[in-house]
């Protein structure tokens, strides 16, 4: 096999989509398995759409899911410049050569005139395309039609009763009939080339050996060769990706949930989460493995593992996986990750001091196992930053209405109060001596702490609970608790 080269090309047009990101990374899987090389330039010659916002978007994506590149935007290399509207001066080189072999010629047609053409194609159950118009024009017809204001475009010219066979690593055996195709644009009228056009020689120029993408670009492969085949290049080799679909078998959009990786990364997604989520999108590594690291990613992905069938995104998998990753981190890199979300919630401002950062992490660690994306911190830690808690549901206040609740909360505020700095040994320590004391073990000591302390049935270990809430903030609670019953009573 030759060196392994492959690119993402993306277009600057919006935010970066899942599917785009699921591409690049299996480009960057592959050249990583292979040891070659993957290169990121960018196709913005949609100049209404294409904005440097969405490019750095992209590429900062990119970045945060550790897909690093040899050669492109930003790094450089020998093959530049990597920005499709600085390299029109290589397309027209090229739309020349075209020119002078015959396998391009200009079109004057308008749009109305266009607009006719398909109307009548489409009234005979024909598939719309060009019928060539101005395929044999002399020179002297281009003057006039120039002399009369029409600006031309450049269009390929497809050769007749020609069939275009592709053999797809991932689709197999591909063919296109050129009659179905029609002589297609590859320079627009401003001068901007094509996509068709523009990739093929990009890529051919930058020497992709793998095109790596999404399905949809299946059906441009053809006028791709072709124009591989007219400039007397060979093409890359070809495997078309399938699509991603959501649960109800549909293209996935909005409606299935968020589609940009930016919304992913600002909910609390960890990078590693979603590069295992996205390998898995259409590959698979056999066996039961889910898993992955992207080291193992990177040693076993390959094409011939990629799946045919769309893919489906199942957004409770990547739930799991996340909450994996977000468990096995290092709590400094959790605790780090959630503080700007704390913040923003007003429970803490920055800096933090070195005891305050300490005390973050202790309530952190006590509900990162409950965590889905690091966003829902703020929805576990309410009770660890308010002065009065309230007792929620119909469970809870059942719970403080056992007989032997005042005697369990009156004892636990004294042991509380006479100790000294409280541990969770410690903790666990004076809950047994409680229960020993009044005869009373399980759910009975258990839960009636629980709820005085934190309003809920449910929650991190008590212990844990009681350490971060700190020693007056527990007998306080207590306290008041207490207070309810003296006043009812």
């Amino acid at each position: 096999m030759l060196p392994v080269r492959v690119r993402f090309a993306p277009s600057p047009t919006g935010p970066f989509h899942i599917g785009g990101a699921r591409s690049a990374l299996f480009n960057w899987l592959f050249a990583r398995h292979h040891g070659g090389k993957f290169i990121v330039r960018v196709e913005d010659t949609d100049l209404e759409r294409s904005t440097r916002e969405s490019e750095e978007n992209i590429l900062a994506a990119l970045k945060w899911l550790g897909m690093d590149w040899d050669e492109g935007i930003q790094v450089g290399g020998p093959n530049g410049p990597y920005r499709q509207t600085e390299r029109l001066d290589i397309y027209r080189e090229y739309i020349e050569r075209l020119l002078q072999n015959g396998c391009a010629y200009q079109c004057y047609c308008t749009e109305e005139e266009l607009a006719e053409e398909r109307e009548a194609l489409l009234r005979r159950g024909e598939m719309p395309r060009y019928l060539g118009r101005c395929r044999s024009l002399s020179p002297e017809e281009c003057s006039r039609m120039e002399a009369g204001g029409r600006l031309p475009v450049i269009r390929f010219r497809v050769p007749e009763d020609k069939v275009i066979n592709i053999k797809d690593i991932v689709r197999g055996d591909v063919s296109f009939e050129c009659n179905g195709i029609g002589d297609f644009i590859i320079l627009k009228s401003d001068g901007i080339p094509t996509y068709n056009f523009a990739v093929v020689v990009d890529d051919h120029l930058m020497s992709i050996s793998h095109v790596i993408r999404a399905e949809e670009h299946l059906p441009n492969t053809p006028r791709q060769v072709l124009i591989y085949e007219a400039l007397d290049w060979a093409p890359p080799e070809f495997a078309h990706v399938s699509l991603i679909l959501g649960k109800d078998r549909s293209k996935m959009s909005k409606r299935h949930g968020a589609t940009a990786v930016e919304q992913y990364q600002d909910r609390g997604y960890l990078p590693e989460a979603l590069d295992n989520f996205l390998a898995l999108l259409g590959w698979s590594p056999g066996g039961e493995q889910e898993i992955l690291s992207i080291e193992e990613l990177k040693q076993q992905f390959s094409l011939e593992k990629v799946a045919k069938s769309p893919a489906v995104f199942d957004v409770d998998k990547l739930n799991w996986l996340n909450g994996h990753y977000i468990r096995q981190s290092s709590l400094e890199r959790i605790t780090d990750l959630a503080i700007p979300y704390l913040e923003k919630a007003g429970y803490i401002s920055t800096p933090l001091s070195p005891e305050k950062r300490e005390w973050v992490e202790m309530v952190v660690d006590s509900v990162r196992e409950y965590l889905v994306c690091m966003e829902e911190v703020t929805d576990h830690v309410h009770l660890f930053f308010v002065n009065k808690v309230d007792i929620e549901g119909d469970e809870a206040r059942d719970i403080l209405t056992g007989t032997q609740v005042p005697a369990v909360l009156v004892a636990m505020q004294k042991k509380f109060a006479a100790s000294g700095e409280l541990t969770r040994t410690g903790v666990k320590g004076i809950l047994k001596e409680i229960g020993k004391e009044l005869g009373i073990k399980g759910k009975q000591l258990f839960m009636p702490v629980r709820v005085a302390l934190t309003g809920s049935t449910h929650g991190p270990d008590l212990s844990q609970v009681v350490v971060i809430l700190g020693k007056d903030k527990v007998v306080s609670r207590l306290e008041k608790v207490l207070q309810g019953f003296s006043e009812t009573n």
